[in-house]
This record gives structure tokens, C-alpha cells and sequence, in this order.
């Protein structure tokens, strides 16, 4: 038994050596076929928007084609399933939404753990909104809220357990302490269609979903959850403004990828996702539908998931939502 302890030796001190070169030798060779962006929302909503964005400038620049495809469901539930089982090789990354965050929480049967992911690189954000038609007398969220003290309302969302439905119903419980009946939609697109129809007396969205019916005048802002104004939509308040201070709430868009992926092989894709929002182009194309461009390092932008992890929770927890 005591000849063969040196060659065991050896045997551990090489791979303990292979180990070491590993991930240097990932990042190289990185990437060596096509990559799949799983967008866990529809055609056409803010994940998808950024994510196409980000995906065909980062074809370009791995030299890899990028396919982004869209596998909506559960809430961003069946997406996120989909990459949290994937191999951890970086070949399959999660476009995703604060949704991530919410469903921590509130999803009772996500079938993945938070945990099975990791941040790959979190990249833009925007501010909920709440509008209304245009026939409706509330001139701004002052006067819909003292409106709101007597009678309930309507509001359409994007659906339950979405982060404007949470971050809707903690305003309007714990905030505003008004009575308020939630009608979710199938997502945001429908939930708009209701609102310029006066179907509902108002919507509570991200403000990309809903930029060109306030620019043009279909839909009225009436206050924006974030604490400053936003440049797609500069006559929009805040809702501090509105007499409502320190109401936060917002959806942003971020790359995952499975909890194993390589260190190298993240900090690669975060460096190429965070040059491409760098460019002018990019960030324009952001800001003129309410999105603001952010750059965070592998390492930040995990810190940044996990307290919205906690902070979607205090709210999901203070109003009692769940879903399936």
C-alpha cells in the first residue's frame, strides 16, 4: 500500500492542476457553437426586446450565431426550468425579467430552486407606471388616489403574480390604503388593449410595455414608481411628487445562465453583454422606450439579484400573494 502512495500523490496534484487550468482553457475556447438565449416571456415584451437587442450584437461579436427563442409560460417559470436543468456550459442562458425574483417567493411550484441559476449580467431597468384613459377626470395619482377613497376601481396588469401586480397591490394596500380590484391579463399587450378600450379603469405596467400609448395620447400617465423622471415619457411625475414618496417599483432585464457555469465563461459573456449596452446605439434604443442601460460585474450582479430576491419577497409576503 505505502509504493503507491506517491503516484496517488501525482494523480491528485494533476488534477488539482487541470482544475486550475480549466476555466482559463473554458473562457478561451468559448464559444465553439451556436448559443441559445431562452426568453421566458412573449414575442415582443420587455425581455424579449432587450434580449434581441443584446443577441444580435453578441452574435457578431463571439462569432457564434445567437438564437433567441422565445418559451413564454408559468409566469417565466418554464423558461427558467428549461436553462436551471441545462448543462453548464454557457450554451444556454435565461432572458429574464424581475419576475425571477418574485417567483422566489410567490411561486409556490416553480420546479427549479433559485439557486439552480446564476447572474449572468443584469442590464437594463424601467420603472412601473400607472395610466388611464384619456375620458378619465384624474388629471394625475393624486386625485385618482382621493378619487379612489370612496369607491374601488379596476386595474389591468400583466398578470398574477407579475412584478407591477405586486408592486400595484403593495402601493395600493399599504400605501395608498385604497380598495382596488386586480384584472390580470395574459401579459402585457392585452392588458394595454383593455386599458385604451376603458375596460378597465386603469393599468399598472412596465413603462416600455406602454410608452407609445402615452406618448401618443391614448393612455394618460398619471405617476411613475421610481424616484426620478423618465426621458421617454418627461411629463409623466413620479409618484413622490405625487405626494407618495419612497415608491419603488420597476422591472429590469437580466442574463442567466445554469448555477455551475464556469466563472470564466460568465465573466466573458458579462463583459461582451455590458460592451454592447455601452454603445450609443444601444442605449438610445433603450431610453426611447423607458429603459435605462446598467452595468453591473459578475459579482454585482448577483449581489443586485439576491436583494431584489429579498425585496420582492417583504412585498409578495406583506400583500399574500401566490401562484401555481
Amino acid at each position: 500500500m505505502l509504493a503507491f502512495r506517491p503516484a496517488r500523490r501525482a494523480l491528485l496534484l494533476a488534477a488539482l492542476a487541470a482544475s486550475a487550468f480549466a476555466q482559463p482553457a473554458a473562457a478561451q475556447t468559448y464559444p465553439a457553437q451556436n448559443v441559445t438565449v431562452l426568453v421566458a416571456f412573449a414575442a415582443g415584451g420587455i425581455a424579449d426586446v432587450v434580449a434581441r437587442l443584446v443577441g444580435q450584437k453578441l452574435s457578431e461579436r463571439l462569432g457564434q450565431t445567437v438564437v433567441v427563442e422565445n418559451r413564454g409560460g408559468a409566469g417565466g417559470n418554464l423558461a427558467a426550468r428549461a436553462v436551471a436543468s441545462a448543462a453548464a456550459d454557457g450554451y444556454t442562458l435565461l432572458a429574464t425579467t424581475s419576475a425571477l425574483a418574485v417567483n422566489d417567493t410567490a411561486s409556490r411550484n416553480k420546479g427549479y430552486a433559485t439557486e439552480d441559476l446564476r447572474a449572468v449580467a443584469i442590464v437594463a431597468v424601467s420603472p412601473d407606471v400607472l395610466a388611464v384613459h384619456p375620458s378619465n377626470p384624474a388629471k394625475d395619482l393624486r386625485e385618482f388616489i382621493a378619487a379612489a377613497k370612496d369607491k374601488s376601481f379596476t386595474y389591468g396588469s400583466a398578470g398574477v403574480g407579475t412584478g407591477p401586480h405586486i408592486g400595484a397591490e403593495y402601493f395600493f394596500r399599504e400605501v395608498a390604503k385604497v380598495k382596488a380590484v386586480h384584472v390580470p391579463f395574459t401579459g402585457g399587450a392585452p392588458a394595454v388593449t383593455a386599458a385604451v378600450g376603458n375596460h378597465v379603469d386603469a393599468v399598472v405596467l412596465t413603462l416600455p410595455t406602454v410608452t407609445p400609448q402615452i406618448t401618443q395620447g391614448a393612455l394618460r400617465g398619471l405617476g411613475l414608481a421610481s424616484p426620478t423622471r423618465n426621458s421617454a415619457v418627461p411629463d409623466v411625475p413620479t409618484y413622490g411628487e405625487m405626494g407618495f414618496p419612497n415608491v419603488y417599483s420597476g422591472s429590469w432585464v437580466g442574463f442567466f445562465a445554469p448555477a455551475k457555469t464556469p466563472d470564466a465563461v460568465v465573466a466573458k459573456l458579462n463583459g461582451e453583454i455590458n460592451a454592447i449596452l455601452r454603445q450609443d446605439e444601444a442605449q438610445q434604443r433603450l431610453k426611447t422606450i423607458g429603459f435605462e442601460a446598467i452595468f453591473k460585474t459578475p459579482v454585482e450582479a448577483a449581489d443586485y439579484f439576491k436583494a431584489e430576491v429579498a425585496n420582492w419577497g417583504k412585498m409578495v409576503r406583506a400583500i399574500g400573494v401566490t401562484v401555481d
